[in-house]
């Protein structure tokens, strides 16, 4: 069910008892999500000279971020979060040294791409983990609503941030600062967060159901799965064609900055939406959402100047936190409650693949054809899942009894 929220539901969230610690913490461990793409696509762009390269050491990294998501939220919905997250942050701090070092040495695309497999298959999931803990302390409602818009404007607002100190970091005499920035606040701040009193103490719920696919047993959930999956490839189209487009107008700093433009949009527009989602119905907002995005960045296609596709991104940034926080919203009625963390590491892995799959794909574009053919097919693709998405509407709205069954089970 949607719920309309107001800022006394924001309030009476954030000051819950035991959310203070690990909200915090998670600010440091989730303001680099959005710097570690853009730092390692910078960098190697740099050392490498080519976009094609660095799109393919960037999507390297998301997928293995995708797979590393759904393995650790299934670790950690069997043992608590705390233990799986400071083994994470261990071995990710020590792979992005030794990406770092492959880079400096000039080694081949292809083991480039393999460190950052290994770099995004260990970075730690704080992001699952908080969301997985919203859930646990409060109950279902506006309160939790509101805890899950904040944590989707919260990302808004690193992506607004993120970028832009990519790009100025990267702009650096050494290249490589961004990446090394940006992985320590990530590693120290999911140290922080798994060993903060509140997480240490949230135990596994009793598993009423076990299966290979995990959450994915749900139709439902491979819908959602498909709707995030759209968002993003769309977004991983544009974020490889701004930059490329900054570059062609002879102001590459600008590119990470450019991106920080939706991301205003995103958060103002987002806090609105949560005070009246709509469409109402679940089954019918995903796919009305992602067809309206996929729409608006056709208006980038257009050639012109930097100021109109910042207009244009500034218009089409108003779809990204609502859909945000839908998604979040959708695995309440589609997700059985004792897999919830791996639910999460679906939607970051469906997201993070298609941010793979946009980036590869647009980098080819921007290289051999335009800047333009990437946005038009960005807004191609995702009118494509966006219609996907609503032939298989019905098995979100069924998910709602199911859920209940579910949480009938479980207590």
């Amino acid at each position: 069910m949607s719920h309309n929220v107001s800022f006394a539901d924001y309030r009476a969230a954030l000051t819950t008892p035991g959310a203070g610690g690990p909200m915090i913490a998670a600010v440091f461990a989730r303001l680099p999500i959005a710097m570690v793409g853009f730092a390692m696509l910078f960098y190697v762009q740099r050392a490498t000279g080519s976009y094609a390269v660095a799109g393919l050491v960037s999507a390297g990294a998301l997928i293995g971020s995708s797979i590393g998501s759904v393995l650790q939220g299934r670790v950690m919905d069997r043992l608590g979060p705390s233990r799986p997250l400071l083994v994470a942050s261990t071995a990710f701090t020590v792979f992005v040294a030794i990406a770092i070092m492959g880079v400096e040495a000039g080694m081949s695309a292809p083991a480039l791409v393999g460190f950052a497999f290994a770099v995004g298959l260990t970075q730690p999931t704080v992001g699952s983990a908080s969301r997985t803990l919203w859930s646990r302390l409060l109950p279902a409602g506006r309160t939790r609503q509101a805890a899950y818009n904040y944590d989707a404007i919260s990302i808004e607002v690193f992506f607004i941030l993120g970028p832009g100190l990519a790009g100025l970091l990267s702009a650096l005499p050494w290249a490589g600062t961004g990446v090394l920035v940006s992985a320590l606040s990530q590693a120290a701040g999911a140290i922080t967060f798994a060993l903060t009193k509140t997480v240490r103490a949230q135990r596994p719920l009793v598993q009423t159901g076990t299966s290979l696919l995990g959450p994915l047993v749900s139709p439902g959930m491979r819908t959602v799965i498909l709707a995030v999956m759209g968002f993003g490839v769309v977004i991983g189209f544009v974020e490889v064609a701004v930059p490329a487009a900054a570059t062609a107008a002879g102001q590459q700093a600008m590119g990470g900055v450019m991106l920080s433009v939706w991301s205003i949009s995103s958060v103002i527009f987002g806090v609105i939406y949560g005070m009246r989602p709509w469409p109402r119905p679940m089954h019918l907002r995903l796919p009305v959402l992602l067809a309206g995005f996929a729409i608006l960045v056709t208006f980038s296609a257009i050639p012109s100047s930097l100021l109109w596709l910042a207009v244009t991104l500034l218009i089409a940034g108003m779809m990204i936190t609502p859909q945000s926080t839908s998604h979040s919203t959708a695995l309440e009625q589609v997700a059985p409650p004792s897999t919830m963390t791996e639910a999460f590491g679906w939607v970051i892995t469906a997201v993070t693949f298609g941010l793979a799959l946009g980036q590869s794909a647009s980098g080819y574009l921007v290289e051999h054809v335009s800047v333009s053919s990437a946005f038009i097919a960005a807004a191609v693709a995702g009118l494509i899942f966006a219609g996907l998405v609503f032939v298989f509407r019905g098995t979100i709205a069924a998910g709602v009894p199911s859920r209940k069954a579910d949480h009938a089970l479980a207590s």
